[in-house]
């Protein structure tokens, strides 16, 4: 074999070991990924089973809290504006969670529909809103930057009412 032809095959053996190393690495991680949703998008393209980031405003009258088995379990719409998702959490809330303001849940859709989040996290001043639920509204039509500051959280209700009838 020439030199030409050792320096490709050298090439070459590289080119499919670094193919093979970055291939197993994003299958390593393609189940430890966590992609971010508005409850309008689960409720049209919902797969159930997997780990999912949903995020929204909890619905105002749509917390119920009950004790199932010893454990405190909270019961809770997120919306967008556009849908409303169930949500079912066993554990202690956070303190800042109350109606009317932004929620990002971290859990799984459920056959029936309803998420069971594993994890819920509250913004953490009525000023602050997470990116990932900033650009659901935005995609929902429910908000337009340029016009201003995003709707207060207690008139989605109001809003939802408005655009579905």
């Amino acid at each position: 074999m020439t030199r030409k032809g050792r320096r490709w095959a050298i090439v070459l053996v590289c080119g499919v070991g670094l193919g093979s190393a970055t291939a197993l690495s994003l299958l390593a991680f393609s189940s430890d990924m966590v992609f971010f949703v508005a409850p309008s998008d689960l409720a049209a393209n919902g797969q159930p089973g997997r780990s999912l980031r949903l995020g929204g405003l909890v619905e105002a009258g749509s917390v119920h809290r009950v004790s199932e088995g010893g454990e405190p379990v909270a019961h809770f719409r997120v919306t967008d504006g556009k849908a409303s998702v169930d949500v079912s959490y066993t554990g202690i809330l956070p303190d800042l969670f109350r109606e009317g303001q932004g929620v990002v849940t971290l859990g799984t859709l459920r056959p029936d529909g309803t998420f069971r989040a594993s994890e819920v996290l509250a913004k953490h001043d009525e000023t602050y809103m997470p990116k990932d639920v900033a650009d659901a509204l935005k995609k929902a039509g429910m908000w337009d930057p340029t016009k201003g500051p995003p709707p207060p959280a207690a008139t989605w209700n109001a809003m939802a009412t408005r655009t579905a009838g």
